[in-house]
């Protein structure tokens, strides 16, 4: 009698630095239950979430031992004696797994699995996950941003903010970006931004200023508020509002700069959504994947051995350029 199948996996055994990612050669493939579905894992998105999951400072943290990952594309290996609307063989993407991504297999709620378009690769597949329903959210859960606005997308150039400036180019805003490498720039500006700035640049803000006037920015999506919230509270219009999406640290700032312009600061955790919630972005971002703007921009690549030094790079990158992917070879 045949012993299980067995795969390579990332098994964390407690949580610390990027080296508690460690390869295992000897998983068993997970069996899918009735209503979900076996993925051969070809891409795997990696997300600066999961490294604050990883290091056991995030507000929610996994029981151990545990793999990482989400966000994955694959084909379909097998699938649970309810699942009826895919087979074997089939293109997917899923917007959550239940074992964990970073491996060979993994399983997923039938709900969660989408057939995955010809004309987007596995890489891009892997992309839309936490990117895009993080980004919907902000946009338009959270800062509720009407056709016409002023967005300012801080840090444009990674996973969320390429899928931010995508969804707001799409919904009639005006939308502009920063990013630190000129080839960030260049595609922010290929993906939907109407202009870009240099957030390394010491007089960026001023620049800003100058492009939108008097008026200012009605909405900021922010990933790196630990470094720009008081910054951003210059740029924004009365009634403004700024959405965090992404901090590493504290800052000080002070309240009474909220007042005067009755800005708005709103804070985004993608885990908070409902099921209504979910399904609305769904709705939209499955019309996007079919109407063409949905375009997920692949960036640095790694094998799946080397997955401790993907969110090693992840944190300390000198200037994102697209979203980070694992693959399996």
């Amino acid at each position: 009698m045949a012993g299980p199948r067995l795969m390579r996996a990332i098994r964390v055994s407690e949580f610390g630095g990027p080296e508690v990612l460690r390869l295992h050669t000897s998983v068993p493939v997970p069996e899918p239950s009735e209503s979900q579905v076996l993925i051969k894992v070809h891409a795997c998105g990696v997300n600066p979430v999961e490294t604050y999951i990883r290091s056991g400072t995030y507000g929610r943290t996994p029981t151990l031992p545990y793999t990482p990952g989400t966000d994955v594309a694959g084909v379909v290996e097998a699938v649970g004696q309810n699942v009826k609307n895919f087979k074997r063989g089939d293109r997917v993407f899923t917007t959550k797994t239940v074992t964990g991504g970073y491996a060979e297999y993994t399983i997923a709620a039938n709900s969660t699995v989408f057939p995955l378009p010809d004309k987007l690769s596995f890489n891009q597949g892997a992309s839309i996950g936490i990117p895009y329903f993080t980004a919907y959210r902000a946009l338009m859960h959270s800062a509720r941003v009407k056709p016409g606005e002023i967005v300012l997308i801080h840090g444009a150039s990674g996973g969320v903010g390429i899928a931010a400036c995508q969804i707001a180019r799409a919904y009639g805003l005006q939308v502009l970006g920063t990013a630190g490498t000129e080839q960030g720039r260049k595609i922010v500006l290929n993906n939907g931004a109407h202009k870009v700035f240099n957030h390394r640049k010491a007089n960026y803000i001023n620049k800003i200023k100058e492009h939108v006037g008097e008026s200012g920015v009605n909405v900021i999506i922010e990933m790196a508020s630990h470094l720009n919230l008081h910054n951003d509270f210059q740029l924004l219009s009365y009634g403004g509002r700024v959405i965090i999406v992404g901090s590493r640290g504290s800052i000080e700032i002070n309240p009474r700069d909220t007042m005067k312009k009755e800005i708005s600061i709103i804070g985004v955790a993608l885990y908070s959504s409902s099921t209504e919630d979910f399904l609305q972005s769904l709705a939209a971002l499955l019309a996007g994947i079919e109407t063409g703007w949905l375009q997920p921009v692949i960036g640095p690549n790694y094998l799946l051995e080397n997955a401790s030094q993907a969110h090693e790079d992840i944190i300390n990158n000198q200037g994102a350029s697209g979203k980070m992917i694992l693959v399996m070879v």
